[in-house]
């Protein structure tokens, strides 16, 4: 098994890291926006 990946592979892997990233800032924006809206409170 070669550690070789074709372009479409690296694109594919990405994308996926892309997602993942954009889904632990999603959801930090939303915990650190309940965490100063329960603070005021």
């Amino acid at each position: 098994m070669s550690k070789q990946y074709s372009p479409v592979d690296r694109q594919r892997n990405l994308r996926l890291a892309l997602i993942l990233a954009s889904v632990a800032v999603t959801f930090f924006a939303g915990f650190v926006a309940k965490m100063v809206m329960f603070s005021h409170h």
